[in-house]
């Protein structure tokens, strides 16, 4: 390779075709190895790379100032850990700003530097956005050196013999290791998380949950006990839940699925009302007898059109997701509910004559802001709660 390290590059990002960018490095010092993706959001930079469905990649921001409303503890969307169970780095136009909102606590500097978020800057992000696009998530190195000392024939080699994410199960890493107990409710104006009372008993399967679905859950009434992804359906079951969520989650489904799949196809057939979100929506898929393949470019962003076909509306939803449902192998007792109107992909399906359903968007992320909430008062209703 007969690249050279431009004068003042503190950051590099190595793709495994030897393609390189170099810029100014951010956060944390080191190096990052994951799927590159992008994400077309414009606000909610915090709770993207705090979203543990960001496991194992680097996040590519399309829009350009991204860091200036700071950082806050209320915003951080994973249960713990820091990038080690979500984004591995971060990539953005310009350097990130001093922090100008009434909520921060920390700038997003020193925020990514406390996480182990390598970030780089001052980078083409609209040239990388179009590699994605044309050729797919590419594996790659992501480097941040005060010095500018990187041996880039290495970080490519390192891109190159990842194995990337088909056939890895994150689920586990990133899943709580014990039972707990929730009762946290959506922001409100101006006292922030209310504290709730639970009506009926939910238990959420954490693959890798986000704080804000829990929170939705809550404030509707929910009454809500989390427990880890390898948990038996006996157990959760022993627990006389009103109904059972499948949370969010990184990784590959049918790798999650070897030990998943035959304990949700059980709560299945209990006739508990189900709800599954973004890799729960897929692994119930394939629990009952659908398939998912691998994306190429994957859908990450907050303004993705999908139709709910049950009502014929059009929802704004946020999106996190590198693998999909195949909704040509979907069988005759499953109905196709939610579509993209981007690329048509599945986004939604429910069970005939069964109180289970399950969407591939985050409906507590905000997105529309509130466009997709309903879907947690459609569970609600489904448990008798409304």
């Amino acid at each position: 390779m007969t690249t050279t390290i431009l004068p003042g590059a503190t950051g590099v990002l190595a793709l495994a075709d030897g393609t390189i960018l170099q810029g100014i490095g951010v956060g944390a010092v080191g190096s990052a190895l994951g799927e590159v993706v992008f994400n077309t959001a414009i606000t909610g930079y915090q709770e993207i790379l705090t979203d543990p469905s960001y496991m194992s990649q680097i996040l590519a921001f399309t829009f350009p100032h991204i860091g200036n409303v700071g950082t806050n503890v209320e915003d951080i969307e994973q249960m713990g850990g820091g990038s080690d169970t979500s984004a591995r780095g971060a990539i953005f136009r310009d350097v990130p700003t001093d922090p100008a909102n009434y909520r921060s606590d920390a700038s997003f500097d020193d925020w990514m530097k406390r996480r182990g978020v390598v970030g780089l800057a001052g980078v083409d992000t609209r040239a990388l956005t179009k590699i994605i696009r044309d050729k797919g998530a590419p594996h790659a190195v992501i480097a941040h050196d005060p010095e500018g000392n990187f041996d880039l024939d290495a970080l490519v080699a390192q891109a190159r013999a990842w194995t990337g994410l088909v056939g890895l199960d994150l689920a586990k890493p990133a899943s709580t290791l014990q039972a707990f107990e929730w009762d946290e409710g959506l922001w409100e104006w101006p006292d922030g998380h209310p504290r709730t009372v639970g009506r009926k008993a939910v238990v959420v399967i954490d693959y890798g949950v986000k704080r804000n679905i829990l929170r939705a859950l809550a404030s509707t009434g929910a009454r809500i006990t989390v427990v880890p992804a390898t948990t038996t359906a006996e157990k959760v079951l022993a627990r006389n839940p009103d109904g059972v969520v499948l949370s969010n989650g990184p990784g590959d489904p049918a790798a999650t699925g070897e030990y998943a799949v035959p304990e949700i196809q059980k709560l299945v057939a209990s006739g508990k009302p189900l709800m599954g979100i973004c890799l729960g929506h897929q692994m119930l898929a394939l629990a009952l007898g659908a398939k998912t393949v691998k994306m190429e470019q994957g859908h990450h962003g907050a303004n993705h059109p999908v139709k709910d076909l049950t009502t014929g509306k059009v929802e704004i939803v946020s999106m996190n997701h590198g693998f999909t449902v195949d909704r040509d192998s979907l069988p005759e007792a499953v109905t196709e509910t939610h579509v993209s109107l981007f690329d048509g992909t599945n986004c939604g399906i429910a069970v005939k004559d069964k109180p289970i359903f399950s969407v591939q968007h985050h409906p507590e992320a905000s997105p529309g802001p509130t466009d997709s909430l309903y879907l947690f008062d459609r569970f609600a209703e489904l448990m008798g709660d409304r």
